[in-house]
């Protein structure tokens, strides 16, 4: 997998804004922490990402629905080789 391809934690934000407007959001790029790994880099471009989120979207649903909607958002990331979210959601 090339760097080039993974995912920045704006390209997660941009499109977990657009998919759930979110009234709360953070998108930590933890990859560095991650040796070894395919997105452990100092480009920007990560594998590992924690993601803080609060949506209306959200209301009503259990954990693992609300879970769903955040890795169906980021799905075309997941292809790309986004290899964990970490999901707290608030």
């Amino acid at each position: 997998m090339r760097n080039a391809s993974l995912p920045t934690a704006a390209d997660l934000e941009a499109a977990l804004r657009e998919a759930l407007a979110p009234t709360q959001l953070e998108v930590i790029d933890e990859s560095s922490a991650h040796a070894g790994h395919a997105g452990a880099n100092a480009q920007g471009r990560g594998s590992h990402f924690r993601v803080r989120i609060a949506s209306p979207l959200f209301d009503g649903k259990p954990r693992l629905a609300r879970h769903r909607l955040v890795y169906d958002a980021l799905q075309v990331f997941i292809a790309q080789g986004l290899h964990a979210i970490a999901i707290e959601v608030l």
